[in-house]
């Protein structure tokens, strides 16, 4: 099992980390795009140009500050005994530190972190951590007070949490645990969203030059990066495509779509099936992993009020796709509303397993891939 340092850091220990950090000179200058070869060079087992073909699922234990609740081995345990080896962590800094004081953080939290990177070694599972919510940025309400793209003082945040996890983890081999930078980044353009990676990345190496890094695709992740592809890093795409289907009432988006069919829309003008999602939503990155960079697809599903049939059916053709590409995935969420446990659907028959109500054709579906 992964031993973890459990040495607790008091106030003033950060504001040194805080300090060091400032000694790197790390900014939003021309002068950090100027990365020494070094600081660059990838993960020694080499995956980031063909990452393994890692299944798993979003576990969703630290998200916001309002769950906040430690991670679960017996998620670990299930997905280990269902055949999956993946697992990725989308996590809010505000359950271990706050906007008021970015550089300040919560040693009893970052514990539980610790200890699922602990299940995951125990069970073989994969553990792949990403700041959902990270200094300057977040993809959902509320809005940072500062804006990653632009302001010095966020990225400077956003680099030294990744630094800290950059520094505790160090010596756990990337085969076990892999960082996926920013989660779904959006009102960016590239040439900014590149200099922020560039500068956390720098900061990583500094202290971990094997450590497997992750960048999420532009667009909320749904568009690849090219101008990223001398970074040494893979990249994560998204499995949403078309949101009629997979966000179908969803209350935080703004579709105003008819019951979904899939193929959608079979006789209309805009129909969607397995051959136009092969070609507008997976074919560019296909494109961006033959210049040498590793895809996989690190959210997908569909919610609880997609018909069941229609959603197994969607959910078939994009696996058959990522499984002619070599690709992995980790489906949005294990238990909860997109998920294969208490998924909350009318027109599902559960079964009762370990206290959950399991999905078992949308687990069937899964394991066959």
């Amino acid at each position: 099992m992964i031993q973890v340092s459990r040495r607790c850091k008091k106030t003033g220990d950060y504001k040194m980390e805080r300090r060091k950090f400032l000694e790197f000179g790390i900014g939003l200058t021309a002068t950090s795009l100027l990365i020494p070869g070094s600081l660059l060079q990838a993960a020694t087992f080499g995956s980031y140009a063909k990452l393994p073909k890692w299944r798993g699922f979003n576990l969703l234990e630290k998200f916001n500050k309002e769950v906040n609740q430690p991670f679960k081995e017996d998620d670990f345990s299930m997905m280990a005994e269902w055949g999956f080896d993946f697992a990725r962590l989308p996590m809010s800094y505000h359950c271990w530190s706050d906007p008021g004081d970015w550089f300040q953080m919560d040693e009893r939290v970052l514990k539980e972190i610790d200890q699922a990177i602990a299940y995951g070694d125990q069970h073989k599972i994969h553990v792949n951590l990403n700041l959902h919510r990270i200094p300057g940025y977040c993809v959902n309400a509320p809005a940072e007070p500062l804006n990653l793209w632009k302001d010095e003082k966020a990225l400077e945040a956003a680099a030294f949490h990744w630094r800290h996890f950059a520094k505790r983890y160090k010596g756990i081999s990337s085969n076990k645990l892999s960082f996926d930078l920013i989660n779904e980044p959006s009102q960016v353009e590239e040439p900014d969203y590149l200099r922020v990676v560039t500068t956390i990345i720098q900061t990583i190496r500094q202290e971990d030059p094997k450590r497997l890094i992750i960048i999420d695709g532009l667009q909320y992740g749904t568009k690849p990066v090219f101008g990223a592809t001398k970074l040494n890093v893979g990249q994560s795409t998204r499995g949403y495509g078309p949101m009629q289907v997979s966000h179908y009432k969803a209350s935080w988006t703004k579709i105003d779509s008819a019951l979904p069919t899939w193929p959608l829309n079979p006789n209309g003008k805009d129909r969607w099936d397995q051959n136009r999602l092969r070609q507008e939503i997976f074919e560019p990155w296909k494109k961006l992993e033959a210049q040498g960079v590793g895809v996989h697809v690190g959210e997908w599903g569909a919610y609880q009020h997609t018909p069941h049939a229609v959603a197994l059916a969607w959910m078939k053709d994009n696996l058959e796709i990522w499984k002619e590409n070599g690709w992995g995935w980790s489906l949005w969420n294990f238990r909860g509303s997109f998920g294969i446990l208490d998924s909350g659907r009318t027109d599902v028959d559960y079964e009762n397993y370990m206290g959950h109500k399991l999905d078992r054709k949308m687990l069937e579906l899964l394991q066959r891939y």
